[in-house]
């Protein structure tokens, strides 16, 4: 099993930098900000030939008992917990705080192993550095600066070996688990992304708050269902362009578009006990245009009369209707209900993304449509449509070839489109149609 290492400390410490650095990606938001991360975030990173875990953590405030700033202690402390070996990072800018010395005391008391790590020390001597720092009674402090990768390599390296003294000697060059299915949750703010995420997870593993705008960054993580691996990624909720007014917010926008571009398979949550928004329909045509697989999930289900439920349906119909492809879940993410159905169209929309569809097959299907409803001449042209083969997934793309398909309009690119889903059950994905010409050999044109 991999060595885990958590980094904790106070808001705007570089926790996200360093984590950045150790897992060599930007998976984690880094702006000169407080507050910007608030989940556990987890990565894998790799020393030489020793690959660990790093944990990236919020501002830590122990005592905290109540609101956001509560729920993010909670995280930290499970991520405490998990760890073998803590490192707890200080700013070597500005030197000792009280807030520094009440984490200490809880780390003392955490029985883990912590190294006591001063960052943004470039450019600084190392006396001068870490004088206030002897005074939290942890030993030696390490200095390192972390944009700029100074002594980090020493302290993961001394990181290790503390943790893998602490842990039986195992096979370190076991296969990384299989990520599975990548399900990216996105939707307004505080339509139950989060509580869906711990629903399925039983555990709560994101902060889910009654304040919108509580997930910041997209949070990915694996878990296993009925024997089969996925990896769910939580994301911010994204609001009308106008609302955006926070830079934290506008970055926090940018991870999830990125997200699902990422993602195999795209869960809309729609609010229920909200109408449904220009805002739900913009993002269904980005998730639309990047060509992912889309389940939709209508939560807080629960409660509603059966004349509100019949409205809210007759809303999806009215604004959402070019969502035909997609199957629609009425749930309840914190009373659990309707997340089997949900869970295997998701399997399914997967499956219609990365589905091999042979040339003769599809040749068939293409030659079955055009006899049961041929394109409409253009002028005195009429395109003819050869054969068809596989041009891609995650969308599939059908590629036809013929004459004079320029002449071929979207009324019947949308009736082919309609064919093929139906003999080839294509639910829950998006179906591009292209069609390439051939050349005319009596054509001495250049």
């Amino acid at each position: 099993m991999k060595p885990v290492i958590a980094l904790i400390g106070r808001p705007n410490v570089g926790k996200s930098t360093l984590f950045n650095r150790l897992t060599r990606s930007r998976d984690a938001l880094v702006a000169d900000l407080p507050g910007l991360t608030r989940d556990r975030h987890y990565g894998e990173g790799r020393v030489g030939e020793r690959p660990f875990l790093v944990i990236d953590t919020g501002g830590f405030e122990p005592v905290a008992k109540e609101g956001i700033v509560h729920e993010m202690a909670k995280q930290t402390k499970q991520a405490v917990a998990e760890a073998d070996v803590v490192i707890f990072i200080v700013d070597g800018r500005q030197g000792l705080t009280p807030h520094d010395k009440t984490i200490t005391d809880y780390l003392r008391k955490s029985g883990r192993s912590v190294m006591l790590v001063v960052n943004k020390a470039e450019g600084m001597r190392y006396t001068s550095v870490t004088a206030d720092f002897y005074e939290l009674g942890m030993g030696d402090p390490y200095v390192i600066s972390a944009a700029h990768g100074d002594g980090v390599a020493d302290l993961v390296e001394e990181a290790l070996d503390i943790a893998f003294t602490q842990r039986p000697a195992e096979d370190e060059s076991e296969l990384p688990q299989e990520k599975g299915i990548r399900i990216a949750i996105v939707g307004r703010p505080n339509v139950g992304k989060s509580t869906l995420v711990n629903t399925l997870l039983g555990e709560d593993r994101v902060i889910a708050f009654d304040m919108p705008g509580t997930t910041r960054d997209s949070i990915e993580i694996p878990f296993e269902r009925d024997g089969k691996n996925y990896s769910l990624i939580d994301t911010a909720g994204i609001r009308r362009r106008g609302k955006v007014f926070e830079a934290i917010e506008k970055f926090s926008v940018v991870k999830t578009l990125q997200s699902v571009s990422e993602a195999n398979v795209v869960l809309l949550m729609l609010d229920a006990q909200q109408d449904i928004s220009e805002q739900d329909a913009h993002i269904a045509g980005f998730i639309l245009e990047s060509g992912r697989a889309l389940v939709v999930g209508v939560n807080k289900w629960d409660g509603l009369q059966s004349d509100r439920r019949d409205e809210i349906k007759m809303d999806i119909e009215r604004k959402l209707n070019f969502l035909t492809f997609a199957k629609f879940h009425f749930i309840s993410a914190l009373k659990s209900t309707g997340i089997g159905p949900l869970m295997k169209s998701i399997d399914a929309a997967y499956e219609a993304a990365m589905v091999n569809l042979s040339t003769p097959k599809l040749t068939r299907a293409l030659i079955e449509a055009v006899e049961h409803q041929q394109p409409k001449r253009k002028g005195s042209i009429r395109p003819k449509l050869r054969y068809a083969h596989q041009g891609g997934q995650n969308p599939p793309i059908i590629v036809i070839h013929g004459n004079a398909l320029d002449a071929v309009g979207d009324v019947y690119k949308r009736y082919l489109e309609k064919h093929f889903r139906e003999t080839f059950s294509l639910t829950g994905t998006p179906l591009r149609i292209e069609m390439r010409s051939g050349k005319n050999p009596f054509d001495k044109s250049k």
